[in-house]
């Protein structure tokens, strides 16, 4: 395929359902200017943000850290803040639980309850 028509596709699938999106965005009430906005796949904003981490870097204000983050095992990546509280429609019923140990999410097939703790199904 190569890069170029590798890139060409993934801009596709990004683009595919932009005016859904923006429909979507103005139906939640979020004020977005989409005559001026920018797309994270756009070389200029990606070149900018590697412009001002070297900035960053320079001054010595990188550090390595851990933390927490949202993570979608269907898709075997982390989730954005925004992405994990879009609240993401499954027409099956699901659980959700909560970890402070995301890296162990792959290895857990199963979730217990407890048959005396009260749970409700939420639409």
């Amino acid at each position: 395929m190569g890069i170029a028509e590798y890139n060409k596709q993934c801009r596709n699938i990004v683009m595919r359902y932009s005016n859904e999106w923006e429909t979507s965005v103005r139906r939640m009430g979020r004020w977005i200017d989409f005559e001026n906005d920018y797309k994270t796949l756009y070389p200029w904003f990606m070149e900018t943000v590697w412009w001002v981490f070297k900035q960053l870097y320079d001054k010595g204000l990188v550090y390595r850290g851990v933390k927490v983050m949202p993570f979608s095992t269907a898709c075997n990546t982390p989730l954005s803040n925004f992405e994990s509280h879009q609240n993401y429609k499954d027409e099956s019923v699901s659980l959700i639980a909560w970890t402070t140990t995301p890296w162990t999410l792959p290895s857990n097939l199963a979730l217990c309850v407890n048959a005396e703790f009260q749970y409700v199904k939420v639409k």
